[in-house]
């Protein structure tokens, strides 16, 4: 597994605005999904409920709209790992239409303990997967 992982989305009615073109916000919600994906597909499933009290948190995001997706569109949507500290991830993502860049994204992850929402240590075993995910690229 590589530090970029991709996960495909189609646009469904629910994700546009009257004018058929994606609300704004669903693309972090397409962002969600692709970061959830990662973690699940390094066997982290167990960290992504609340009874491990550990929660992942958005804690910044920057965001740049390029170009609107539309009703049907099938999209790609990329989460890249780029920093890892103790206590939080630092994504790069792209929603992409083809090779159309139609949204970037800069996301950083708290890790809190889910019972007083407090900065937590990520997992040791969350930590080594990811570690050794950013030492492959």
């Amino acid at each position: 597994m590589s530090a970029t992982t991709s996960w495909p989305v189609r646009v469904y009615i629910e994700d546009t605005d009257a004018g058929g073109i994606v609300y704004y916000v669903n693309y972090l919600k397409f962002m969600e999904r692709a970061r959830t994906e990662t973690l699940r597909a390094l066997g982290h499933e167990h960290a992504l409920n609340t009874l491990t009290d550990v929660q992942f948190v958005v804690r910044r995001a920057e965001v740049r709209y390029h170009r609107p997706a539309r009703l049907d569109d099938a999209l790609m949507v990329s989460a890249r790992l780029v920093q890892l500290r103790r206590a939080s991830l630092l994504f790069h993502q792209e929603v992409r239409r083809g090779d159309e860049l139609l949204c970037a994204a800069t996301i950083d992850v708290a890790c809190l303990r889910h019972s007083d929402l407090r900065p937590q240590a990520l997992p040791a075993d969350v930590h080594a997967s990811l570690t050794s995910l950013l030492n492959e690229s």
